[in-house]
């Protein structure tokens, strides 16, 4: 099971590298992963072998969430390739169970799996919403748009009975602090209250992420996200509240969903977005061999045909992590994509510019006992 060691590395498509790690259909029901391979920082690796024995059943793994203590809840980046230089991510994981999901290798930090584990071992920072309000406060803070879920999703499902993106909501509409969101989910609705009040200081942006309008490709690639009319439901609800939507095709996947492009973009302009994205598929460290073994089981005569696609955008590697290519590639299947985008985009009426938040109306409200300090 040994792997190159980073991003950027020439590779072919993934040829058994998963073997010792697949996981039995029957104990991922429900989950996006067909393997659980040792992280990358890892010093054993695991390779099976056929001692003869039928293998031992095992039901469904369930999802289990820890609690994580951070010390910091926002999180700063330099990437000149993204709109913000400051972001929160409540979650660490993701139930969703996106196959594509770049953060996936993320979870070798902690010393687990870019596989199942990333959707069924969870982490939740239960103090993020006070770590925050400390953050906003402090003298030397200045204000730029804070991203929620730029590597999780923050309405994943076990938001609803942890609650943490809405207490980090509530929090910023206090500081009258601007947010940009990034979900799949309608679970969103259920904070319309916030959003809509925010949104009429020119304060949110929300982002929808519609990957495909096929029902059967959604519950395959994304086996616990909504279903894809949930999420134009979510777009047209937003956008009557008079919520900025924009909506993300990503990732944007060769002969498999890139088809679909104009259709998503009509789909989520009837509904009411304003504004479009996309990114090309991206497939950092352990990435590349989850993927692909997810196009062996599910779509195997697609697989090369993909990959070939995928490497002549990505200048003959699996991934390049270049700044100004590494979220839209390069070359002449790159290019095509990138046409074909701006085309819908202006047929369609789409906004050319990023739809913007003011920090103008920041403030650090009063705490209990300043009024006193005036006397």
């Amino acid at each position: 099971m040994a792997r190159g060691s980073g991003v950027g590395e020439e590779r072919t498509p993934p040829q058994g590298r998963m073997e010792g790690t697949r996981i039995a259909p029957e104990a991922r029901r429900g989950r996006g992963a067909t393997a659980n391979p040792d992280g990358r920082f890892e010093a054993t690796r695991r390779e099976g072998f056929d001692d003869g024995w039928p293998e031992e059943a095992a039901g469904a793994r369930r999802t289990d969430v820890t609690p994580e203590r951070a010390r910091h809840i926002i999180t700063r980046n330099a990437s000149p390739d993204i709109s913000f230089d400051r972001s929160i991510n409540p979650y660490r994981g993701c139930e969703h169970g996106c196959i594509y999901c770049f953060a996936r290798p993320n979870h070798g930090y902690v010393g687990l799996s870019p596989g199942l584990d990333f959707e069924t071992r969870l982490f939740a920072k239960p103090d993020a919403a006070a770590l925050l309000e400390r953050e906003l406060s402090a003298p030397g803070y200045r204000p730029r748009t804070i991203a929620l879920g730029t590597a999780t999703d923050p309405y994943q499902p076990i938001e609803r009975s942890h609650g943490l993106t809405r207490s980090v909501l509530k929090v910023l509409a206090r500081f009258r602090h601007p947010v940009g969101i990034v979900t799949k989910s309608n679970l969103i609705l259920r904070d319309r209250d916030l959003l809509a009040a925010m949104a009429a200081q020119d304060l949110v942006k929300v982002a929808i992420s519609v990957t495909t309008l096929d029902p059967d490709l959604a519950r395959r690639m994304e086996p616990r996200a909504p279903h894809p009319r949930k999420r134009l439901e979510a777009i047209r609800a937003l956008s009557e509240a008079g919520v900025p939507v924009m909506v993300l095709t990503a990732p944007v996947i060769p002969s498999l969903n890139d088809h679909e492009i104009e259709a998503i973009l009509e789909a989520a302009r009837e509904a009411g977005a304003q504004e479009a994205g996309y990114v090309l598929l991206r497939l950092p460290h352990e990435l590349d061999d989850l993927v692909g073994d997810w196009f062996t089981e599910h779509y195997p005569g697609r697989k090369a045909h993909v990959f070939s696609l995928l490497s002549g955008a990505r200048g003959g590697k699996t991934y390049d992590a270049a700044f100004g290519t590494r979220m839209i590639g390069q070359g002449p299947y790159a290019d095509l994509i990138r046409s074909r985008f701006a085309l819908a985009k202006r047929r369609l009426g789409y906004s050319d510019e990023p739809l913007r938040q003011t920090t103008a109306l920041f403030r650090r409200p009063e705490a209990a006992g300043d009024q006193l300090a005036l006397f």
